[in-house]
């Protein structure tokens, strides 16, 4: 496993501010259930992924359990992520909530727990479950979902820990500065959702010309600038072209000078250097 701070690789691991770690690329699978969750979940572990994002929501817990364990890959290496859902918020039900995902996933023990979405009244209760999940050895590390600044304020005004992450949406089109700031400046890390902005934008003329220029698909160089960014990525797919396609990102870098030019085409603010 290679450190964070040597040139990053597909086994490169971020330590979390709680001392935990977690890989710059992942597979996200909404949308994704079934058999085709199965195969696909088998055919990223078989490329190298280690870190698998879920939700209840998404309704593929079991599918993901079971083909971590059919892989025969050991326990340890492979990152598991899901969330407790708005619906499930508050006390009690967030305990409830993760001993469900648990057997859903059949495992003993969940990597990265997450409040899935903001619920107004709700979130310092559910923010202290979920300390209370971590203490009993339930879940390693905390984090939340789609967070703004504020939010983040609240849950850290309120005395508790820390979240180790926030997974936000988040690429060269949209990308928070001010909401980054906070969250480097508070140790939390940023895991971005969407990276591949669903799609909509691959075809932009100025990330195109980027991509020829390097000889990389566009996918590569949004999940690419990414990782020079400091995120980790869960870029969701469900081919074997395209899982292999968007973790073969590590043997080459972006200039600077690109990377500004990808900076531009945010929609949210211009970017600062908040790293």
């Amino acid at each position: 496993m290679k450190d964070s701070t040597e040139e990053p690789s597909p086994d490169t691991r971020i330590k979390l501010n709680d001392g935990n770690e977690i890989p710059l690329i992942g597979l996200g699978t909404w949308g994704i259930g079934g058999k085709s969750c199965y195969k696909t979940i088998l055919e990223a572990l078989d490329i190298g992924y280690r870190l698998i994002d879920t939700a209840p929501m998404y309704l593929n817990e079991e599918e993901i359990g079971r083909a971590m364990r059919d892989s025969g890959i050991d326990r340890d290496e492979i990152i598991i992520t899901t969330k407790v859902a708005s619906a499930d918020m508050g006390y009690e039900s967030t305990i409830r909530a993760c001993h469900n995902s648990l057997r859903r996933l059949g495992v003993e023990q969940i990597d990265l727990y997450l409040i899935h979405w903001p619920s107004a009244g709700r979130n310092i209760k559910t923010w202290e479950a979920m300390e209370e999940l971590r203490s009993q050895g339930l879940v390693r590390s905390i984090g939340v979902s789609n967070y703004t600044s504020n939010l983040l304020n609240d849950l850290l005004s309120s005395g508790g820990p820390i979240p180790a992450v926030n997974q936000i949406e988040a690429n060269p089109f949209i990308y928070d500065i001010e909401l980054a700031k906070y969250c480097a400046d508070n140790r939390i890390h940023i895991e971005a959702y969407s990276p591949l902005t669903r799609g909509y934008c691959l075809q932009e003329k100025k990330l195109l010309q980027i991509a020829n220029a390097y000889g990389r698909s566009p996918a590569q160089i949004l999940l690419r600038w990414s990782i020079q960014r400091g995120l980790t990525v869960i870029p969701k797919s469900a081919t074997t072209t395209h899982l292999r396609e968007n973790f073969d990102i590590f043997d080459f870098e972006i200039y600077l000078g690109d990377m500004n030019k990808l900076d531009t085409l945010n929609t949210v603010s211009s970017m600062l250097d908040w790293r």
